[in-house]
């Protein structure tokens, strides 16, 4: 007898039992799960939450699954049965859709389904008439016990007893006793609160569900020294915008409808090795220099620019955006000037090289003698609490958003305490990635705790491309990695924009607002600003490095300004709760290689449908449905026939007519089409790049 098989003898059925791992029913693959829970999956409330997970058993039984959220305090919000996936996988899906914010847990349970083995048997059977009594008492047998169970309803226990009844009815004949059991106020009851045999759960997963900014919302970034800035030709010399002049664009970033106006930093900026027009190493007097050389006599990282006012003058920025129903973020870069106080007073915080310099800042070819990196290497302690006090001195003037410069550059641990205690203070605080990175630093980010991230999506220009990333975004890294699609930056102009003309200006906007819940602009956007500084990937004249005061009213009055646009796309994210979620996009084909097709859909539900009901179905719902076709060529016309998987329109019979077509009308400009599985469309980017359509359902 071999060793194995003494074990096995040896050993008690109870204590094999007891070894194992897998339960009853194996409950295996849940998602969404970011490092086997070690850190919590991301959501916002009101997020449609797309839950996965394997689910099977032994022989032919049939088996089911269902789904629990949990708030923070433990207590379960919602239950919602899951549906089958893919065919033969053993694959369930739900949607979970938080309603208010902390860290959930979801747990899956899998078990398994009585009546639906007995019922699936008895038919067959029935059909062949083999063991056709048997069958039915089985059945009956099966009812009568659900009905004894105390803690059901008295309404569930007579449904049971009525089809038990029924099923035992000698007086009919078999295939009307069979119909008993599919009646439609059983498979209510049924829906609502089956019979679950052998519950097995998973693990208890972690969702950190957050406020709407963390991963919805349109931002819009401007230089406050700008706006307002005047040039005296007499005097030669410049005067800067402030707080109170910039305070005046605000209700036009309103009206474009744009929830977050991003400021890059505010802080005093230093003298030495100061930056002059378009990166020269030289700067003249009146050279106001690169925001992000931050640090001079007059402060830090702390302080304000003394030509864009007071701390007083920012907080009453800050309030001023708040009438607009704007919140202000923030630029946190961790940097310094030379002239910066910590280069005196710490300078174990820096990287001293070799011959005694400090290092400044590279990014090859690229290079900023103008800033300081820090080092968290030498006194990490110090350092890090010396930035919590900076973030926590800002949050108490009211920013709770916060644009972190490079953090690619700093160590993750550091990003992860820092999130985690700033969020233990105060949890609306959004922290957004600038990591133009690896994606494996760009991801560790997300997990450790930033909810938002600049992406790829800049450089992604063909429909392949986009396509490509949209599905990556959207289905494979939304548990702990949301891009934020800005069409543009102030050190990104992309060759794709410098020669496009404004088709490709629309064209980026398009994609950005409705294939994503979170998008950027920055300023000058909306005016086609497209010449490159010779040799780089940025604007002439670049903003960075000099005051650039724009007549915003005189490019709209004259229809030289694609504020309208702009408008036009954020007033339908604010129509459509379908593009204001990033997990339900689908791409569609087409017959011509420069067309992105994508749709998205979400269900409105009635109000606490989750919280009371264990099984949510669509009584009483309806689906918003956009579809969105863009040609990605700025330069030639694009005719193609479309391709449409009319399954993920979730289109009802009522909304077909009779030769299978349904009702589209398009968001731009208006028009009315009939609709089929293969549209043919034309769009011409010198006129209109694009079809956003509203599924129009009837009934």
């Amino acid at each position: 007898m071999s060793n194995s098989k003494q074990a096995a003898q040896s050993t008690p059925a109870s204590d094999v039992r007891l070894q194992t791992v897998t339960g009853r029913i194996p409950v295996t693959g849940v998602q969404p799960v970011v490092q086997d829970g070690r850190f919590p999956a991301k959501a916002v409330v009101g997020e449609d939450v797309p839950v996965r997970a394997t689910v099977f058993g032994e022989g032919h039984d049939a088996v089911r699954a269902t789904v629990r959220l949990l708030d923070p305090s433990g207590a379960e919000v919602q239950r919602v049965h899951m549906r089958p996936g893919r065919p033969g996988l053993d694959e369930f899906l739900a949607t979970l859709r938080p309603s208010e914010t902390g860290v959930h847990h979801f747990v899956v349970e899998g078990w398994h389904d009585p009546v639906g083995t007995w019922l699936h048997a008895a038919t067959v059977k029935l059909a062949a008439g083999v063991d056709v009594e048997l069958m039915l008492a089985e059945g009956a047998a099966l009812f009568r016990a659900a009905a004894e169970d105390a803690e059901r309803s008295a309404q569930d226990r007579a449904a049971f007893e009525e089809t038990a009844r029924v099923l035992a009815d000698e007086g009919l004949v078999p295939a009307q006793r069979l119909a008993g059991a599919e009646s439609a106020e059983l498979a209510a009851v049924l829906g609502a609160r089956p019979l679950r045999e052998h519950v097995t759960s998973s693990e208890l997963l972690p969702l950190d569900v957050q406020r709407e900014l963390a991963g919805r919302g349109g931002w819009y970034e401007f230089f406050p020294r700008s706006e307002g800035a005047r040039f005296d030709e007499a005097a030669g010399t410049w005067s800067s915008g402030t707080f109170t002049t910039a305070a005046r664009r605000l209700p036009a970033v309103a009206r474009m409808g744009f929830q977050v106006v991003y400021l890059p930093p505010i802080h005093p900026i230093g003298t030495a090795h100061r930056k002059g027009p378009n990166n020269t190493l030289t700067a003249g007097p009146q050279d106001p220099g690169s925001p992000w050389a931050i640090g001079a006599a007059e402060g830090g990282h702390d302080a304000v620019h003394p030509d864009l006012g007071t701390l007083a003058d920012f907080e009453d920025f800050v309030a001023a955006a708040a009438d607009e129903g704007l919140e202000v973020a923030l630029d946190l870069a961790l940097q310094c000037s030379p002239d910066h106080p910590w280069v005196a007073e710490h300078p174990e915080w820096f990287t001293t090289r070799v011959d005694g310099t400090i290092a400044y800042a590279e990014n090859p070819p690229k290079k900023y003698q103008d800033i300081y990196p820090l080092n968290f290497d030498n006194d990490p302690e110090g350092l890090a609490q010396a930035v919590l006090e900076v973030v926590q001195g800002w949050v108490g003037r009211g920013v709770h958003i916060f644009r972190v410069d490079n953090p690619h550059t700093k160590p993750l641990w550091f990003w992860e305490w820092l999130i985690a205690r700033v969020r233990a203070e105060e949890p609306r605080v959004v922290f957004l990635a600038e990591a133009f990175t690896r994606p494996a630093m760009m991801h560790a980010l997300g997990t450790v705790g930033f909810q938002q991230s600049y992406g790829y999506f800049t450089w992604r220009n063909t429909a392949a491309e986009l396509a490509e990333y949209l599905e990556e975004i959207s289905h494979e890294t939304p548990a702990f990695y949301r891009p934020n699609f800005f069409v543009n930056t102030p050190d990104i102009l992309t060759e794709y924009l410098q020669h496009g003309g404004p088709g490709a200006f629309r064209i980026r906007a398009v994609v950005a607002a409705l294939a994503n819940p979170l998008w950027g602009v920055y300023a000058g956007y909306e005016l086609f600003e497209h010449v490159a500084r010779p040799g780089a990937e940025e604007s002439i004249d670049n903003e960075k490095y000099e005051y650039r005061p724009r007549d915003w009213e005189g490019a709209e009055a004259a229809g030289a300004s694609l504020a309208p646009y702009l408008t036009r796309l954020n007033e339908i994210r604010a129509a459509h709760p379908a593009l204001r979620d990033l997990q339900n996009l689908t791409l569609h084909r087409s017959t011509h290689q420069d067309l992105l097709v994508f749709s998205k859909t979400r269900t409105a539900r009635p109000e606490g449908e989750h919280r009371d009901a264990e099984a949510v179905t669509d009584a009483g719902a309806h689906e918003d449905t956009v579809i969105t076709v863009v040609t990605v060529n700025p330069h030639h016309v694009a005719e193609a026939t479309l391709d449409l998987d009319l399954s993920a329109l979730r289109l009802r019979p009522e909304d077909l007519d009779e030769s299978g077509s349904f009702e589209v009308e398009d968001l731009l400009t208006g028009q009315r089409w009939r609709w089929g599985r293969t549209p043919y469309v034309r769009l011409d980017p010198h006129v209109e790049p694009a079809h956003v359509l509203r599924v129009v359902r009837h009934g």
